[in-house]
């Protein structure tokens, strides 16, 4: 017995039907892939701080994708990206003596040439330019003459950390490529915009600095330094609001001028981000589970 052509017309038409349904669906895009961008503050010799938020997000299996440091954060920066762990980069900072990083000379735009600083740096990531580090690792710094802020990502890490760590009338400025830099905290406390700009969709900030009512000023560089906390109190407070977690270590009662409180300076590192710790997975985790082109 032959089938009735009504029967094979309808099954073909809810066939057609079904498969229309099916194109008009749209599938849930998987989430965007999550960048942790680690934005490292200036703050002088506070930046043992660093080293002690490195151990703890460690510690949880967090490890950024993009590193970006001014001035002291370069530092400590720069030798995290040449592969150091937490505990490798406190050992490294325990044992430093300062004679390694200061150069005295004669005032000429500064009482350090900071070639001491760069050379220190570049036998810490073993000669090898920004670009060859194992961890994406960048540099912020001002350019002398235009007050603008420059990114370096390639090139001399030693050099690039020394022209990040120019603080005005201590170090003299660095001379690249024809153009002079000076410290990237006149511009860029706090990196933040930078790690944006290289592709970080989370960024977690670590603001080593301190309110200028807090700070010492017995001497001629504690009275530098406390000029630039003041200046970039208001400079920071808007790239600051661009992170998603900002991490504060207390740092007050820490000297700025010399290494007698780094231990101290990276235990408190690791409270304040162990006191972060759960909002940081909190939000990590639900940026992960959000579909996007932009998972932001």
């Amino acid at each position: 017995m032959l089938p009735d052509p009504r029967h094979i017309l309808a099954v073909l038409t809810l066939a057609l039907l079904s498969g229309c349904a099916l194109l008009g669906e749209k599938p849930t895009p998987p989430p965007a892939p999550v960048k942790i961008g680690l934005a490292l503050g200036g703050g002088a010799a506070r930046g043992f701080a660093h080293i002690g938020v490195i151990k703890a997000l460690e510690a949880q299996g967090i490890v950024p994708d993009i590193i970006v440091g001014t001035s002291a954060g370069a530092v400590v920066g720069a030798l995290y990206a040449s592969g150091l762990s937490g505990f490798e980069l406190q050992k490294v900072a325990l044992d430093i003596d300062e004679a390694q990083i200061g150069d005295w000379s004669l005032p000429d735009r500064g009482v350090f040439k900071g070639e001491a600083l760069q050379n220190f740096v570049n036998r810490a990531v073993a000669n090898r330019p920004l670009e060859k580090l194992p961890r994406n690792f960048s540099v912020v710094a001002t350019d002398l003459k235009s007050g603008e802020s420059v990114l370096f990502r390639t090139g001399n890490t030693g050099m690039a950390v020394r022209a990040s760590s120019a603080v005005p009338g201590v170090f003299q400025p660095v001379s690249i490529n024809g153009h002079e830099y000076v410290d990237g905290g006149l511009v860029s406390p706090v990196p933040v915009r930078a790690a944006r700009s290289l592709g970080a969709n989370f960024v977690i900030a670590v603001d080593i600095s301190v309110n200028p009512r807090d700070a010492r000023t017995s001497s001629t560089l504690g009275v530098m330094l406390q000029t630039f906390a003041i200046m970039g109190q208001s400079i920071s407070r808007y790239e600051k609001a661009e992170a998603d977690i900002v991490i504060r270590p207390i740092t007050a009662e820490l000297p700025a001028t010399d290494f007698a409180g780094r231990h101290r300076a990276v235990l408190e590192g690791e409270k304040a981000a162990a006191a972060a710790m759960a909002d940081i997975k909190d939000r990590l985790a639900r940026l992960r589970a959000k579909p996007g082109p932009d998972a932001r």
